[in-house]
């Protein structure tokens, strides 16, 4: 049996255990199974360039960060438009796949790498997928692998700020990345203390903001901490439409929302503000243990839908057990942060602004 595995879009933490765990499962329930890796994703697909994979690629990496066989973005919305010298590249993908006479196709990706892969379904290929993103937004699963590392590292980062904080009386800023979901940024925070979380699914006013902070003053606290989603977003610019709110994005003289942010702050209160990115450190570096344990049972389940030859499913978490969730209930979904959900009434709880 062959079988074609790419890794695509951002990089985690855990992709490389991920592989790890199918291709051990695979090794140990099939006598003759052979592993052709992808380089750079869905381009390697499109273009021939793989490798054959052993046993020993795969030793020694369940804790080791990034993905050997590399990675690209090669957005959905243009994977229907020609590529440089005019071919079509689902074409050129449905080519390599039937030239290597591939069993399926293993897919480690988030949101348009599912769409992807859900599009070489519908195109007739046998594809397995796994959930791969720091975001945690693919719908159909309670936990993606990366997320809980890229947790681990967001938070590490705003326990560090604490104390640079507490000791110079300021207000900072940390912005955690997550563009269009907020669950990096919502845990991370609360895992860290912070006093404010601002995240996309709940807009922002900024004078609750500001009341917050000033609260904070008057009970003798010298400084706050904002844990801000890469996507946070005013309720004035949430009224704007896409288009618009694009526009203004590029007109504006701000490096990113934590910037203007820090700026209105300090127009409205005369506190000193410092704004801090972990920027990619929040995909790099090794496994958390829970990430490590995750993949592996991923992996060991999307062996086992291989062996099953119930292909068209990607592997995701449920109530803590390992379930199969057929790609066409995935591709285009995002699992957002629900404003109303029991996490945001918790946190409240704890005293922790919105900015709502």
């Amino acid at each position: 049996m062959r079988i074609g595995m790419l890794t695509s879009g951002g990089d985690c933490q855990s992709l490389n255990a991920t592989m790890r765990g199918v291709a051990k499962a695979l090794y140990n329930n099939l006598k003759d199974v052979e592993i052709i890796g992808f380089i750079e994703g869905y381009k390697g697909l499109m273009y021939e360039d793989y490798r054959v994979m052993t046993p020993n690629d795969f030793s020694g990496i369940l804790t080791q960060g990034g993905t050997i066989i590399g990675t690209s973005r090669q957005p959905f919305k243009l994977m229907r438009t020609p590529d440089a010298k005019g071919n079509d590249k689902v074409e050129l993908m449905k080519k390599t796949y039937k030239k290597l006479k591939l069993e399926c196709l293993v897919v480690l990706g988030g949101n348009g790498s599912q769409k992807t892969a859900n599009l070489l379904r519908e195109e007739g290929l046998n594809i397995v997928s796994l959930p791969k993103t720091i975001d945690n937004d693919l719908w159909g699963t309670d936990m993606t692998f990366g997320f809980q590392s890229a947790v681990n590292i967001a938070s590490d980062a705003i326990d560090c700020i604490h104390t640079t904080a507490a000791s110079h009386g300021r207000v900072f800023i940390v912005e955690v990345m997550g563009h269009k979901v907020g669950w990096l940024t919502l845990h991370a925070g609360i895992a860290s203390g912070a006093d404010i979380i601002l995240i996309p699914e709940i807009p922002y006013d900024i004078d609750k903001v500001v009341s917050a902070i000033n609260k904070r003053t008057k009970a003798g606290k010298r400084f706050s901490i904002l844990a801000v989603a890469e996507g946070a977003i005013s309720k004035e610019d949430a009224k704007l439409s896409k288009k618009e709110y694009k526009a203004k994005l590029a007109e504006s003289p701000y490096p990113s929302v934590s910037y203007e942010i820090g700026k209105r702050i300090e127009e409205k209160t005369g506190q000193e503000i410092r704004v801090t990115i972990p920027g990619h450190t929040q995909r790099g570096g090794s496994p958390c243990p829970y990430d490590r344990v995750l993949s592996s049972r991923f992996g060991a389940a999307a062996a086992q839908m291989i062996l099953d030859k119930d292909y068209g499913n990607m592997v995701g978490m449920k109530n803590g057990e390992v379930v199969r969730i057929p790609l066409a209930d995935v591709a285009g979904k995002l699992k957002m942060v629900d404003p109303k959900c029991s996490i945001i009434k918790e946190a409240k709880a704890l005293g922790i602004s919105f900015g709502d």
